[in-house]
């Protein structure tokens, strides 16, 4: 037999079959070491027992940047026959060549030279200084007396996975920064939220939540979220809303706490996943228990102030009703004590001495009655808030000299002199006329009644600030100490004049303070004592430009006397009172050119009006039967009487009573106690009016 060798020294002698397999069994079994001990997916290292490196694979030098030549057979220490040498020199080996070795490769050497096999996450130190994670197994190697002769040290790439590993670490902070955010933020919210899953189970709560119900996190999650609630079922509706209606929807339920029941506000709303597919319901939950409390008080305050409201209506409308009877029933019979009076003071003869101070007496007495009843009833719609004015605009002077008028015979009365001073440019103001004239007038008497004998009232107007127009009216009476005008505008207090002998009522300053208000001025007062005192009014002014052309005219005064030859005129008179049909009666006695008719009631004046035609009519207003208003209606819807003029006369003299009454289609609207003056100059133009509307349909009827 011949024998063969190959490059590692095996001698195969050929001619057997056996042989022959032999031989290709150990050339694989060569290759297969030679691929191993060359691959490059991990590094093999081995070293004796002395730690001498024998085997540097291809891996090995990949991955620590040393050829295989640097490191084998370069260590050669002396003998080592204690194991824990072993360990020094891995160490000693790690040191020279680049492995860093982590805590606990002692120990897996340790292991290996008592035949336990581990593995370690090692960083090895390659040759270029920069780190390589591996995870590496040492095996002891041993021979055939199971001795040590070496160690073999198997170490992969452990880079990709610590780099998935740190991008998971770093994601996994991510998140749990996200959670803890998202927590930190749910749990700021100042309401309970609670979420549910569509079968409103509580998957989740705040804080909050368990505060209000006074159970824990843990206790909460899984429970029904009706179960809290003192109407479950309504809370499982607003559950159920929310998912079938997917919007946001609101409930106020009540709430079994902690602190007892509460009344909590509900707002759900439906939640989603990523993916937009519907997992439950947010409910955010506040308790409105205090504000509910705070509701229920308000609404029992506004039913009580609505209550009070009604009632001071009521009273109001009681106190009205009261007032505005009063004064009807006053008025009629003022009306026939003060027109008698009247018509004896202006009689003929005329009154002798006696009877005229009796006269005097007895109109001073009814006029200052009258004017009681006036000012309480201005005070009365005042304070009840239905007191209507028409403001518009005027001129000044105007005013004052219908005013001054009105003053100077109590002025002469009483010897006291009344200067009024003209203002150097022309002043003009927007007031309601009416009004106006009461408030000066007012003052004016004051001024008067309350001066010292042969005394005297400065009446003076100036333009002040921001369009204002101030009037000022100055006296040279006693004077008012500082706690008497602190007083001034206080009703029924005459500051000490009770005792006097000036008539008042404590409230004409009262009215003037309220009216002058009302259009929008302010009213003041400074005084000095022994010296006198300056009342002033500030009203709204406007320009000239405002004033229409008619403004500046006055309406022409009729005269009472009776133009010789004038034609007979016809009057009805239709009055239930007899003494204020008497009065009626002897005044027109005084006009020769007037025949006058009467009637009791309103039906009957009616068909005495259709049948006798009378140029005018004057018309009480409460009649019986049917009243003034509706007698004038019936009149003015018959083609017969519908142009005859109808006075109303009537001791309904409440303002809504006037502006119903001129509405209702009266000609005019005169209040009792009538003034003679005013009774017959409104008569007059009457009986004008009566002639002009005959002319026109004399015209008519004659014309082609």
């Amino acid at each position: 037999m011949t024998s063969t060798g190959n490059d590692d020294g095996i001698t195969i002698e050929p001619g057997s079959a056996h042989e022959a397999r032999h031989l290709t069994t150990l050339l694989k079994a060569d290759a297969l070491q030679s691929a191993i001990f060359n691959s490059a997916n991990f590094s093999l290292i081995a070293a004796d027992d002395r730690g001498v490196i024998q085997i540097f694979n291809v891996g090995a030098e990949r991955m620590l940047g040393y050829a295989a030549d640097d490191v084998l057979n370069r260590i050669t220490p002396a003998d080592i026959s204690d194991p824990h040498e072993i360990i020094v020199r891995a160490q000693a080996l790690s040191a020279e060549f680049g492995m860093t070795i982590a805590p606990g490769f002692e120990a897996l050497v340790f292991k290996a030279s008592r035949g336990i096999e581990d593995m370690y996450e090692l960083t090895y130190l390659c040759k270029d200084g920069s780190r390589l994670p591996a995870v590496v197994s040492v095996t002891a190697l041993r021979g055939i007396d199971d001795a040590i002769i070496g160690y073999l040290l198997i170490g992969t790439d452990n880079t990709a996975r610590k780099l998935v590993e740190a991008d998971r670490e770093r994601l996994d902070q991510r998140l749990r920064d996200q959670q803890f955010y998202t927590r930190s933020l749910i749990e700021s919210i100042v309401d309970a939220l609670v979420t549910t899953d569509p079968a409103g189970i509580i998957s989740d709560v705040n804080e909050e939540t368990e505060a209000l119900t006074g159970r824990t996190r843990d206790e909460l999650i899984g429970t029904p979220f009706r179960g809290y609630f003192t109407e479950p079922l309504r809370a499982q509706e607003c559950i159920e809303r929310v998912l079938s209606e997917k919007k946001v929807v609101n409930y106020e339920l009540t709430a079994v706490s902690a602190r007892g029941r509460a009344v909590v506000s509900l707002n759900a709303t439906p939640f989603y996943d990523r993916d937009r597919l519907l997992k439950g319901v947010i409910i955010a939950a506040r308790d409105v228990t205090e504000r509910a409390r705070l509701d229920e008080a308000l609404r029992l305050a506004h039913s009580e102030l609505q209550a009070a409201k009604d009632e001071a209506e009521r009273a109001n409308r009681a106190k009205s009703d009261f007032l505005s009877g009063m004064s009807h029933e006053l008025r009629s019979p003022l009306n026939a004590i003060l027109g008698f009076a009247q018509l004896m003071d202006s009689g003929r003869p005329k009154p002798t001495p006696e009877q005229k101070d009796s006269v005097d007496q007895i109109l001073q007495a009814g006029w200052y009655l009258l004017e009681l009843i006036n000012e309480v009833l201005d005070l009365s719609l005042i304070e009840s808030g239905k007191l209507s004015l028409s403001p518009e605009p005027m001129a000044l002077d105007e005013v004052l000299a219908d005013c001054q008028a009105m003053i100077e015979p109590q002025a002469r009365k009483s010897g006291i002199r009344v200067d009024f001073l003209r203002p150097r440019v022309p002043l003009f103001i927007r007031a309601d006329r009416t009004r106006v004239k009461q408030i000066i007038v007012n003052l004016l008497s004051n001024a008067i009644k309350y001066n010292r004998v042969g005394g005297n009232v400065e009446v003076s107007c100036r333009a002040v600030a921001a369009g204002r127009v101030r009037m000022s009216f100055e006296d040279t009476g006693e004077g008012l100490a500082p706690t008497e005008l602190a007083q001034l505008f206080q009703p029924f207090n005459r500051l000490g004049q009770q005792a006097g002998v000036e008539e008042g009522t404590g409230i004409g300053l009262v009215v003037s303070k309220q009216l002058v208000e009302l259009m929008g001025g302010t009213i003041g007062a400074r005084s000095t004592v022994g010296v006198g005192s300056v009342f002033w009014i500030e009203l709204n002014g406007v320009d000239a430009a405002e004033m229409s052309p008619a403004a500046n005219l006055t309406a022409p005064i009729l005269s009472s006397d009776t133009t010789p030859g004038a034609p007979m005129r016809t009057v009805l008179c239709v009055e239930d009172n007899p003494a204020n049909m008497m009065l009626v009666a002897r005044l027109l006695e005084r006009r020769p050119d007037i025949s006058l008719i009467s009637a009791k009631d309103g039906r009957s004046g009616v068909e005495l009006a259709q049948s006798a035609r009378p140029d005018v009519i004057l018309m009480d207003i409460n009649l019986p039967g049917i009243g003034g208003l509706t007698a004038l209606s019936i009149l003015a819807g018959d083609a017969t009487t519908a142009q005859i003029p109808v006075i109303a006369v009537s001791a309904n003299a409440m303002p809504r009573d006037i502006e119903r009454g001129l509405e209702a289609g009266f000609f005019r609207y005169l209040t009792k106690p009538i003034r003679v003056d005013e009774f017959l100059e409104t008569l007059d133009l009457a009986l004008e009016a009566a002639a002009g509307r005959a002319d026109l349909s004399h015209d008519l009827e004659t014309s082609p």
